[in-house]
């Protein structure tokens, strides 16, 4: 059939033409500055308002446990301060980040995906935001508590400060990506990793994953990771209803 006889709808299907190795280098050398450039905006932006963060990220959280912080290194507030303007200059950009990645796989996609990135990189972005939300509202509480009150009268649970965000930034950001399986199963489906028979195939073993991940982010007791490992187990569901609407699609 000449070029002339193939039906404009079918041709509209393709991918882009395609790019050679080094145009796919410099394609992601860009992406990765403007990811960087976007965290470097947004990382400024949460330095105007660093005080009000550190209450909130740090202050607000060990006050509701009743946990004592204690800074021990010369310049470790400086470097918390540092660290939490940057954490959250990262989660600010997060929907840049998305955008970036999306944009870089876009010649590999048929013209009829490529309208629903702007989509993709909502969700995405939704989802990592209330894997951080859950995080700091429900399991937070539970982990601070735990650990404020575990062990003897006698011995008081007094926290260092660099320690007392290593967990708070673990679990928040550790949620928010575990909350981004449903993106993860769509685009593993897409390229044909993933189906949705083999995710309900190993259900039993996925639902075993979760609980060791849930282990993992909750660094305390059995409820804070049942907590956890309920909505992950939920979102696993949803991920084999995703991975089966790509796949009839495919």
């Amino acid at each position: 059939m000449s070029e002339k006889e193939i039906p404009k709808d079918l041709d509209e299907e393709e991918p882009q033409g395609s790019m050679t190795f080094l145009e796919h280098l410099e394609e992601f050398r860009w992406r990765l500055i403007y990811s960087f450039l976007g965290i470097v905006v947004a990382t400024i932006i949460s330095w105007i308002f660093i005080d009000y963060l550190i209450n909130v990220i740090l202050l607000k959280p060990a006050e509701d446990s009743g946990i004592v912080l204690q800074n021990l290194k010369p310049f470790g507030q400086v470097y918390v301060y540092l660290e939490v303007a940057i954490i959250a200059g990262i989660v600010l950009s997060i929907p840049n980040i998305f955008y970036q990645f999306w944009k870089f796989i876009v010649p590999a996609l048929k013209e009829n995906e490529r309208k629903y990135i702007s989509v993709i990189v909502i969700f995405s972005s939704i989802c990592f935001i209330i894997g951080i939300a859950f995080a700091y509202f429900v399991i937070l509480p539970f982990t601070l508590s735990f650990a404020a009150n575990f062990g003897s009268q006698e011995i008081s649970n007094q926290f260092a400060l660099n320690e007392y965000l290593s967990v708070i930034l673990s679990v928040m950001l550790g949620a928010g990506v575990v909350f981004e399986l449903p993106m993860v199963t769509y685009f593993l489906t897409k390229i044909g990793i993933l189906t949705p028979m083999f995710m309900a195939k190993y259900r039993k073993y996925a639902l075993i994953i979760i609980l060791i991940i849930s282990a993992f982010l909750t660094p305390a007791d059995v409820v804070s990771q049942i907590i956890l490992a309920i909505p992950l187990a939920f979102l696993y569901e949803i991920s084999i209803l995703i991975s089966k609407f790509v796949y009839k699609k495919k």
